[in-house]
């Protein structure tokens, strides 16, 4: 468990980095919402100072006073215990509150929860594991905040830059090989006292038959053969809800690929650049990363597999899909109350990532962090790497 300078201390810098994320960024940009997965970044400012005010300051604080009685109909997300919210659909709706309005609120719950640190100097643990949850939850929302903002600005017809220093394609410096993993039992999910979510909690056994992984991720270069090869276009590498998710909205490469005079190019929050072959490949769905592995005559790893492997390769530059359905592991259970919503109900129709990406804020990236998706999402830094 954290001890509670320290957790001051992280609180304090993650608020700092939300905002720095966020200071790129234009006043027009803050309220933009092109697709329901995409948030304004105005909203997550106030979502994660949401988090916070209600779950801490409320409960824990006497004679708490709430900045503005909206607050929670406006920033709730998906907690249905907490009461009404905005639907997802219509956050970008919300010119009001104004920008400077959501800087104020953050400001004002930030101050509150550092003077309840100040004044009371020996929080008890119940306290202290709710305040570092908001703060990983907030890391989270950088998260989002980066590929939301490149959502935003890679849409926008201009192709505008974000910044010229964050750097989303570095590349592996390692030979690729095959790493072979003998058949036996083995150990999954998360055994320190560190952080970590409930979804990786309650360590079990596994037994795996023997195996081998790619020591590197898929470039794109490799998964440019596959385009050019006609992939996209040989039914019988696709899933059949694939197939049909292909065709209905004319998926020919990967998200934020665009071909200009017969020469590919990505868009990157650093403006539209030449395709690097040698970067690894990202913005790709389950859908094609399971393709790919077809077309290659092999496969992707379970989760299980990634996380027995994991200490040797080199991982964290893209979420990695894996062949693994979004369930509890043995024995879980959801918390009581509305944090009880956090992670268990949306054990359904997901598939399973490993690793964490460019945009994973710091101290925020374990070999046992399960991260979920819907198998057609492609705005996040996913990526794939092989197995056999």
């Amino acid at each position: 468990m954290i001890s509670q300078h320290r957790l001051l201390n992280l609180f304090n810098d993650t608020r700092a980095e939300t905002e720095n994320i966020c200071s790129f960024l234009e006043i027009e940009d803050y309220v933009v919402q092109p697709v329901v997965d995409v948030s304004p970044p105005k909203w997550h400012l106030g979502h994660t100072t949401w988090f916070f005010e209600e779950f801490v300051l409320k409960k824990y604080q006497e004679d708490y006073k709430l900045y503005d009685p909206n607050s929670a109909y406006v920033f709730n997300s998906y907690y249905e215990s907490v009461g009404d919210k905005v639907i997802r659909t219509d956050r970008g709706n919300l010119s009001r509150p104004t920008v400077a309005w959501v800087y104020n609120y953050r400001k004002y719950v930030t101050r509150e929860l550092q003077d309840f640190f100040s004044n009371n100097p020996e929080l008890s643990k119940e306290i202290l594991e709710v305040i570092e949850i908001g703060c990983h939850h907030e890391k989270q929302h950088q998260e989002l905040l980066y590929t939301d903002i490149k959502y935003i600005l890679g849409n926008n017809p201009l192709l505008p830059v974000y910044n010229d220093i964050f750097e989303e394609n570095p590349i592996e410096d390692t030979p690729p090989e095959w790493i072979k993993i003998p058949e036996g039992v083995y150990e999954i999910g998360h055994k320190n006292e560190d952080f970590s979510y409930d979804n990786e909690l309650g360590v079990h056994k596994v037994y795996l038959k023997d195996f081998e992984i790619s020591s590197t991720l898929v470039t794109n270069g490799e998964y440019l053969e596959f385009i050019n090869a006609g992939g996209y276009s040989k039914v019988l590498l696709w899933h059949a809800e694939a197939w049909d998710w292909l065709n209905s909205n004319n998926i020919t490469a990967p998200f934020y690929w665009h071909q200009i005079d017969w020469e590919w190019h990505q868009y990157t929050l650093q403006g539209l650049i030449k395709l690097s072959a040698e970067a690894p490949l990202s913005h790709i769905s389950y859908y094609e990363a399971y393709a790919y592995a077809q077309w290659k005559g092999l496969r992707l790893p379970t989760e299980f597999e990634w996380e027995v492997a994991s200490d040797k390769f080199n991982w964290g530059s893209r979420w990695e899909w894996t062949e693994s359905a979004y369930s509890p592991y043995p024995g879980f259970k959801t918390a009581e109350g509305a944090l009880g919503e956090y992670n268990g109900k949306f054990m359904v129709n997901q598939k399973v990532l490993r690793g964490s990406s460019v945009a994973t804020s710091r101290d925020h990236a374990r070999y046992t962090y399960r991260n979920f998706f819907h198998p057609h999402l492609r705005w996040q830094f996913t990526g794939l790497r092989l197995a056999k």
